[in-house]
């Protein structure tokens, strides 16, 4: 079904709240499937450097994904915005499967690293269309409530990852973790071909294919540069600074042809609204200290508690308990009063404050207290995980929500990038310390995390000071939409 639209079309597309939830449901199995693809990957590398070989070159196994990933989020975005959501959406999950097979059937580690890149790019334009969508199927304080969910699914993906990784490589062998994705994609592209509505734009489709390329050269650099470390030796190398150079001299250029595209792949313009800028900076910071944190913390629960990895992992129970506990009720809240800067506001002081309680914990720490403190964290990045999409999509013109959902989606990813680079930088450097050396392991350790929870607590200030500096807002009402 075909539905051509203005750029100010209602949001439900004339449908029944029944058939926009099912359309929902589609959206999140399709979530769960990318989200859950990177933790079952790192689980099954043992076994795939064990049957391909190329040691040297596992690092890209998960680079390449997200690379690719973070390359095409801003041009997804864009392109719903020109052709329409829906078969943007389903090119994207059809390019994931193809990655999927092609990963599955790889006889070689540089293929299977291209196949892994072939994913990504219909991952990352997974991620950006399900928000895109939802902001067609619900109005901005319905949104908060059902975008909610999708902490739900990041949970769920990241609790099972490992499991259902450990499970199918050792039961079928590592390239089932692949295949396994083919029926669960089939089944979300077919459900949501039968069921979400084709919303043609009216406007005229004109690429920027010039914005497109530089703005991918400079996110590509940037990337790579954030795992220098493990793919260069070291985070300051000469392929490190060649990296800088192309990253800055591809934004200059970026800027200079967005100035005079005519369908800019981000239009300068939304940073016309300060709400836009602030909330690019909050995403990245949120990356930062959400995703960027997850397998330090599992890493200090190692290493400082002399917990086992099984045992460290039962304490993802509070911290995924936690961010589902925040999201759910910020969802609820938000969607009776539309404010979500007190949200944000409360969420990034919570996690500001035990982030700093965590530097203060070592090895002497009851492990009761370690586990309250995780909850909280979790409970804070909770609170504030959907403000950055919200507040971006709000504050655009309908028909640049696309552009601005993946400029969001993107700073997320690379905030969780350079954060993982930072942390991974200070924990050597750390270690290494001559001051240290005297120390038994757990003491090394616990000094060491020293510096990263603060660092950590320092990003989320500057994430707490953009959203002070936020105007207060509010998102606008639900309409019934009971049509069908």
């Amino acid at each position: 079904m075909a539905i051509s639209m203005p750029a100010e079309a209602p949001h439900g597309l004339g449908l029944s709240r029944g058939r926009r939830q099912v359309i929902f449901a589609f959206l999140m199995l399709s979530m769960f499937m990318a989200t859950l693809d990177n933790q079952v990957v790192a689980t099954a590398l043992p076994s795939i450097v064990g049957d391909l070989g190329g040691m040297e070159q596992f690092g890209w196994v998960a680079a390449s994904y997200l690379l690719a990933q973070s390359t095409v989020m801003p041009i997804y975005g864009k392109l719903g915005d020109l052709f329409g959501r829906k078969y943007v959406m389903m090119a994207a999950v059809a390019i994931f499967i193809a990655g999927s097979l092609a990963c599955a059937l790889a006889p070689t580690m540089p293929l299977l690293i291209a196949a892994r890149a072939l994913q990504g790019l219909g991952g990352g334009g997974i991620m950006v269309s399900i928000f895109a969508i939802n902001s067609d199927l619900f109005e901005p304080r319905e949104r908060a409530r059902y975008q909610s969910f999708s902490s739900l699914v990041l949970v769920a993906s990241g609790s099972l990852g490992p499991t259902i990784g450990g499970v199918l490589t050792s039961t079928f062998g590592w390239r089932s973790i692949f295949l396994i994705n083919v029926p669960v994609a089939a089944a979300a592209l077919l459900g949501l071909h039968l069921l979400l509505p084709y919303l043609r734009p009216a406007r005229q489709p004109r690429i920027d294919w010039a914005g497109a390329l530089t703005l991918a050269a400079a996110i590509a650099a940037i990337v790579l540069l954030a795992d220098g470390a493990q793919l260069f030796g070291a985070l300051i190398s000469w392929p490190s600074l060649g990296l800088v150079a192309i990253a800055v001299l591809a934004l200059i250029a970026w800027v200079r042809i967005e100035r005079r595209a005519p369908e800019p792949i981000i239009p300068l313009t939304l940073f016309r609204d300060p709400v836009f800028p602030l909330m690019l900076l909050v995403a990245l910071t949120s990356g930062g200290i959400a995703i960027g944190m997850v397998n330090f913390h599992a890493l200090f629960l190692q290493t400082t508690t002399g917990l086992s990895p099984a045992h460290a992992g039962l304490f993802f129970i509070a911290i995924t308990g936690g961010i589902a506990t925040g999201s759910i009720t910020a969802g609820r809240y938000i969607s009776r009063s539309g404010d979500y800067r007190s949200f944000l506001l409360a969420g990034l002081t919570l996690c500001t404050v035990m982030l700093v309680l965590l530097s203060r914990m070592g090895p002497e720490t009851p492990r009761a207290v370690i586990a309250a403190v995780l909850l909280l964290q979790g409970i804070g990045i909770g609170m504030g995980q959907q403000a950055p999409i919200l507040g971006a999509q709000a504050s655009a013109p309908r028909g640049d929500v696309g552009a601005a959902t993946g400029a969001v989606t993107l700073m997320r990813m690379a905030g969780a990038a350079l954060a993982i680079s930072a942390y991974g930088a200070i924990l050597s450097g750390r270690l290494a310390a001559p001051a240290l050396q005297g120390l038994d392991t757990p003491h090394r350790y616990a000094a060491a995390f020293t510096a990263i929870y603060l660092t950590a607590a320092c990003i989320a200030v500057v994430g707490l000071v953009a959203a002070i500096v936020l105007r207060p807002t509010r998102l606008a009402a639900a309409k019934s939409t009971s049509g069908g």
